[in-house]
């Protein structure tokens, strides 16, 4: 059982570190002086930013998704995409040399919870 809630971990690191690769890459900016201090190779930035979201989402999110559930109810779940936003920027701040726009951060979470959807419907 914890074999496989490891395997599913990694899994969702290896989709989550995909996916910021791809976000960061198209829509944000790395001021390579900052990054390089904390992350010798580039690929090393996407992992721990991978690491850092499925980190986030496994702990805050659920968390804001139960104080939030009064709001989603309101807007027939349109509060989600707005809490997904915030997951984003709050990984994107904790990353040394990464900065992303508002609507970049729209588009991410968007683009982020389709990766993690279609790595849900694999894992069952």
């Amino acid at each position: 059982m914890i074999r496989k809630q490891i395997f599913i971990f990694i899994l969702r690191w290896a989709a989550s570190s995909l996916g910021m690769y791809l976000c960061i890459t198209w829509l944000g900016t790395i001021n390579p002086a900052e990054s390089e201090t904390f992350f010798t190779e580039p690929w090393v930035l996407f992992v721990v930013a991978g690491l850092i979201f499925s980190i986030i989402n496994s702990i805050v999110k659920p968390i804001l998704k139960l104080f939030s559930l009064p709001l989603a109810i309101l807007t027939l779940g349109l509060s989600s995409l707005i809490i997904n936003t915030a997951m984003v920027l709050l990984t994107i701040y904790l990353l040394p040399g990464v900065e992303m726009p508002i609507w970049g951060a729209v588009v991410s979470s968007i683009i982020l919870s389709t990766v993690n959807g279609v790595l849900n419907i694999f894992i069952s």
